[in-house]
């Protein structure tokens, strides 16, 4: 495996944390084509060629991420609106402008919020960038194992799981293959939450082929892509993604077109303004519930 000569911030948090991750640049990584996708630096070659791939495939890969990640932001508020105080985010990816914990503070700094994901690098540069940070965690763990996620020690010094809770996935179970029973581990993590809790969820979406043929060959062709290079990345249809909110209330509009989730007015600039163009609106969707 190559070795990853970390930068030296991160060299200076291997002193607190631990030694500089070994990062694997053999194969691309989620978290790092999403990076690329959204202009940041924390990616290598072969992230590259995944992404420049996904974009020959179907252009307007860069719309999807950016259109999740503005989606994200959006719902967040609107929890914190809610009045949310903590949040799990689950697949947090590399760290951005923006994040989760910039979101919800705008509206109450005191909220806490418990970053998990599994990439070496994605752990390193949260830690970094959380640093003494009394209000938010990082922590290494895997959706696939939600128990493990909240008995972990970082969620349970940080969140009461006895009051109501933001669960964010965003972007992250679409790279759950249908053998990993996606709608069975959101599960575990909903029943494990207190009523009055929130779940935003974002995922990519194959359209009703015969009502968006079109949409629905796009949406085949990324797929095939992304399985190719990434090894991960399902479009699922409409009810198969409201599945995994697991019958709790989905707070108005629904289950849509991420664009048209609670849109940020036309010309703001703040968080979640992003809109996507029309090209590719209907491959992925979102929408925020809440457990009564």
């Amino acid at each position: 495996m190559p070795r990853f000569e970390s930068p030296t911030f991160l060299k200076k948090m291997s002193e607190k944390h631990q030694n500089p991750p070994e990062i694997d640049m053999s194969k691309p990584s989620i978290a790092r084509v999403y990076s690329y996708f959204l202009g940041g630096k924390d990616h290598f070659r072969v992230d590259r060629e995944m992404a420049n791939h996904a974009e020959g495939a179907v252009a307007g890969v860069t719309d999807l991420v950016m259109g999740n990640r503005a989606f994200v932001q959006r719902a967040v508020g609107c929890m914190a609106e809610q009045g949310i105080r903590q949040f799990l985010d689950i697949g947090s990816g590399l760290p951005t402008d923006r994040n989760v914990h910039q979101i919800a503070h705008r509206t109450a700094p005191e909220a806490r919020v418990v970053y998990v994901d599994n990439d070496p690098m994605v752990l390193a540069h949260a830690r970094a960038f959380l640093a003494d940070h009394g209000t938010t965690a990082a922590i290494n763990e895997d959706l696939t194992t939600p128990r493990k996620i909240l008995d972990a020690e970082g969620t349970r010094q940080l969140l009461d799981l006895n009051r109501p809770v933001g669960l964010v996935l965003g972007g992250v179970l679409h790279h759950l293959h249908d053998s990993e029973e996606p709608q069975r581990l959101t599960r575990e993590l909903c029943d494990a939450l207190v009523p009055g809790s929130h779940i935003a969820v974002s995922h990519f979406c194959r359209p009703d082929p015969e009502e968006h043929p079109a949409d629905a060959e796009r949406a085949e062709r990324l797929e095939r892509a992304f399985l190719e290079k990434l090894g991960t990345g399902r479009w699922r249809g409409h009810d198969e993604v409201l599945g995994a909110f697991c019958g709790w209330e989905m707070l108005p509009p629904g289950l849509v077109p991420l664009d048209e989730w609670r849109p940020s007015p036309v010309g703001s600039t703040g968080p979640g303004s992003y809109r996507m163009p029309t090209r590719n609106r209907r491959l992925i969707i979102g929408g925020v519930a809440r457990k009564s």
